[in-house]
């Protein structure tokens, strides 16, 4: 995974001739009418989803987006293949990190909805990247428990994900989720079982935050479009501190993502570029 190169022009083309600029989420997002997540995104049974160098790519920079996919937020995918996803690889190798390497979670309710979490592979390339942007089903669950499943993203990160990055460089990879609730506080062994398909630990979100800090920075990006998301930015700065990011608009995503990439390591062995400022983004 990850071979491949992301061209803007290429990507240009082949977005104008599928429609993604015209076409409804439910005329690119094919699951949506099947009402099922797709084969190769389910992740029971999954042991590892890798980051590994290459030729093409030998300085990898592994990114994990986790897009929360219930009923309020189910727009962002959408925006993302029409426009935010060039915004944000072009950026960030624009910026100076030529090697990104990006990994999809769709994410849900693990206490209500039937997919809580939906799996990609890394990946460079922009056709790649497009495939499994748009194979996420965008289940629009969700409940009335006070939270979505963010941190199934931390235990898949954590427990599920191998880095050449991590594993000869020593270097942290970041994981961004999206979403306007709070986390969820407890993860059962019962619900990993039934998730992944094994598992005999109960862990807390606290627990889970610790395990994958290990090896990503972790950060979290609430989009500000009602009450609740609001309110759950206590929560979540009492989680992450400065790396819970409040947004009103949520087209800035890419932006938000890319200063964070790029500003992290343009003093690493990439090449330094100038960063443009985010006007629309509070850092809490």
């Amino acid at each position: 995974m990850g071979s491949t190169r992301y061209d803007i022009d290429a990507r240009y083309h082949r977005a104008s001739k599928a429609g993604y600029g015209t076409k409804s989420a439910g005329e690119i997002f094919t699951q949506n009418a099947k009402r099922t997540a797709h084969k190769t995104m389910i992740p029971h049974g999954i042991s590892f989803r890798e980051s590994r160098d290459s030729e093409v790519h030998p300085n990898t920079v592994p990114i994990i987006l986790g897009l929360d996919v219930t009923g309020s937020m189910g727009h962002i995918p959408h925006e993302l293949i029409r426009e935010g996803l060039p915004k944000l690889m072009g950026g960030i190798i624009q910026g100076g990190v030529p090697d990104p390497a990006l990994l999809f979670l769709g994410i849900g309710d693990h206490e209500c909805d039937s997919y809580p979490l939906q799996v990609g592979q890394f990946e460079s390339g922009d056709e790649e990247l497009d495939m499994w942007l748009t194979r996420t089903y965008i289940e629009s669950g969700g409940g009335g428990n006070a939270g979505e499943s963010y941190l199934l993203a931390w235990y898949f990160a954590a427990f599920h994900t191998r880095t050449d990055a991590f594993e000869k460089r020593n270097q942290k990879g970041l994981l961004f989720t999206v979403g306007d609730e709070p986390c969820l506080k407890v993860l059962s062994a019962s619900a990993i079982r039934e998730i992944m398909g094994s598992g005999q630990k109960t862990y807390t979100h606290y627990e889970l935050l610790e395990e994958v800090k290990k090896r990503y920075e972790v950060y979290h990006i609430n989009v500000l479009h009602s009450d609740q998301a609001l309110r759950a930015n206590r929560d979540w700065k009492e989680l992450l501190g400065q790396n819970c990011i409040s947004i009103e608009d949520h087209r800035e995503i890419p932006n938000v993502i890319k200063k964070i990439i790029c500003e992290k390591y343009k003093d690493k062995t990439f090449r330094t570029a100038d960063i443009d400022g985010l006007d629309n983004v509070e850092m809490l």
